[in-house]
């Protein structure tokens, strides 16, 4: 009996799996689990960053294209998020006539993740020194109410230094880092809150930079260069503050002044003594058609009198001029004495000079003269030639204007004719300086009208 029912039980089993597995009930298979999501792939970030200070406007390609165009001494690109690859790189200097040349590369950078690359352009022209400087830093969160900072030797003129990052009235003490020209220090995380930056020599306390109070905000991410100073003053470093989007912020020594100089192109006037503020003769017995060295004063608005050196109470010029901290300015003394009509004529300099061609301004200083047309010639013919500049107008100036190394032939004429009325002038214009001429009218409103020669013209080596 046993042996029956097991029999029994044994059909039913078999019975049952027959119809699970017939073609009526397919198998249902579970599908597999999903594959783990890729890795996050964090960007790298790129700026490059002109700190070169005798190279032009440069232009940065990356796989032979253009990014970036225009970019000046003292500027920062915007920054870059690029895929971690290896990517090719070439820095190209703008020469006169809108030419370039490639003065950086083209080399391959490889790129890694989460990285922070900061390409700064250092080194001279003149000298041949010109180099890509590759500071890095990791990509990573700033935590809330700190600061980063990171800090760059990128200034040629200057020997290694110590960097000292105190509160702004703390006495100097460790330095935060000894950098020779093109080091840098990782980067620093540090509560926000007000800073003072100094630098000197090493182990020394005479500073050559101060930057004195900097108030730095909680979230501020900053790398801080010292490059070779463009400002007016005394140190040979300024800082420069690039932000992780590439703006970029001028920290100037406390003590920058401005820096002034004053030119007679009076012709009908007699020397002149130049009076600040009622009390202090910046300039003595000042004589056309001659003009000053700069001076150096702190940035102010000044009261300035011009008069007559041997009657200081004929005062010819009585006006406020208002001088910014690190720049560099040409005051003219411009007009008649016989019309009533001197007044000043300031202009703004900028010294730097650039070792791939020469700047050349012009200033129409004449009262006698017009409007005039410039022409900038290879010959003394300029019955086919087009001016460079055209109806040019009294108290205007060209600007700076890059040429190329090489002979040229300047003649100044009334708008509209090839008459000349000053010139042609023969210049021999070197690489590397600058060169101001300023029209002025003839000594006495009689003689014959000619130009003041400044800068190169005068300080040939």
């Amino acid at each position: 009996m046993k042996k029956v029912i097991s029999l029994s039980v044994a059909a039913a089993i078999l019975a049952t799996l027959s119809a699970c597995n017939s073609s009526s009930d397919p198998v249902v298979v579970p599908p597999p689990p999903p594959p783990p999501p890729p890795p996050v792939v964090v960007d790298a970030t790129l700026r490059v960053i002109h700190a070169s200070f005798d190279a032009p406007d440069v232009n940065i390609l990356v796989g032979g294209e253009p990014v970036v165009q225009g970019l000046a001494y003292g500027q920062s690109s915007d920054n870059f998020e690029l895929a971690p690859a290896t990517y090719n790189v070439a820095v190209q200097a703008i020469l006169p006539g809108n030419e370039t040349a490639t003065v950086i590369g083209p080399v391959d950078l490889a790129l890694a993740e989460a990285t922070n690359y900061k390409v700064f352009a250092v080194g001279l022209v003149a000298d041949e020194t010109l180099e890509p400087l590759i500071v890095t830093s990791d990509v990573k969160d700033l935590a809330a109410g700190n600061v980063r900072l990171q800090v760059v030797h990128a200034a040629s003129a200057a020997p290694t230094v110590d960097i000292h990052v105190t509160a702004p009235d703390a006495a100097l003490s460790t330095a935060l880092a000894t950098l020779d020209f093109k080091d840098a220090t990782n980067a620093l995380d540090v509560p926000a809150g007000n800073y003072r930056v100094r630098i000197t020599l090493p182990g020394e306390n005479t500073v050559v930079f101060d930057s004195g109070p900097l108030e730095l905000a909680g979230g501020t991410d900053l790398v801080v260069a010292a490059i070779n100073n463009r400002f007016s003053g005394a140190s040979p470093v300024s800082l420069l503050a690039v932000t992780p989007n590439g703006d970029e912020i001028d920290i100037k020594d406390v003590d920058t002044t401005a820096s002034v100089r004053v030119v007679h192109n009076v012709s009908d006037a007699p020397a002149v003594d130049i009076i600040v503020n009622d009390e202090l003769k910046l300039v003595e017995a000042l004589a056309f058609p001659d003009f000053t060295d700069y001076v150096g004063v702190a940035p102010d608005t000044y009261n300035v009198k011009v008069a007559a050196a041997a009657d200081n109470s004929i005062v010819v010029i009585n006006e406020d001029l208002e001088l910014e901290a690190g720049a560099f300015y040409s005051v003219l003394a411009v007009g008649a004495l016989g019309e009533n009509s001197i007044e000043p004529l300031v202009l703004a300099d900028t010294p730097r000079r650039i070792a791939t061609e020469a700047q050349v301004r012009i200033v129409h200083g004449s009262t006698l003269a017009g409007a005039v047309d410039i022409y900038v010639t290879a010959t003394n013919d300029i019955s086919e030639a087009t001016p460079a500049f055209s109806n040019v107008p009294f108290k205007a100036e060209t600007g700076y204007v890059s040429l190329n190394a090489g002979e040229y032939v300047v003649t100044v004429t009334p708008t509209g004719t090839k008459t000349a009325a000053i010139g042609p002038i023969a210049l021999n214009l070197d690489a590397n300086k600058i060169y101001t001429a300023i029209a002025r009218d003839g000594e006495g409103l009689t003689a014959d009208v000619g130009l003041i020669l400044m800068d190169d013209f005068v300080t040939q080596d």
